[in-house]
């Protein structure tokens, strides 16, 4: 596969991604949203968290060291920043960062 190839299918992905979240929204005004349109809109945020959290325990062997101090730590960052700050980006953003450095570099 060439760097072309590799070019065209990042942006046909990018395209089709952006397709299917700007989809539902092009064809209702505010007024005529379907309420599930309406819902996912107001919560999607809190969803990404959601499946953050799952994905960061999914594999966590509570049972043996180090017991999943170090994802339990990246939470708890996390849910401390979206308190004190109430912003979904940052608080996914460096939670997601605090996560990676978290499981790379501490020992």
């Amino acid at each position: 596969m060439n760097n072309n190839e590799i070019y065209i299918a990042i942006a046909v992905m990018a395209l089709a991604n952006f397709i299917t979240r700007v989809f539902p929204f092009l064809f209702f005004t505010k007024k005529e949203q379907p309420s599930y349109i309406k819902f996912i809109s107001n919560n999607f945020p809190a969803m990404i968290m959601i499946i953050l959290i799952f994905y960061t325990l999914a594999k966590i062997d509570f049972a043996t060291a180090p017991y999943g101090i170090k994802e339990l730590i990246a939470i708890a960052i996390t849910a401390l920043l979206h308190i004190k700050l109430n912003n979904y980006l940052v608080s996914i953003f460096v939670g997601t960062i605090s996560y990676m450095a978290l499981v790379q570099y501490v020992g």
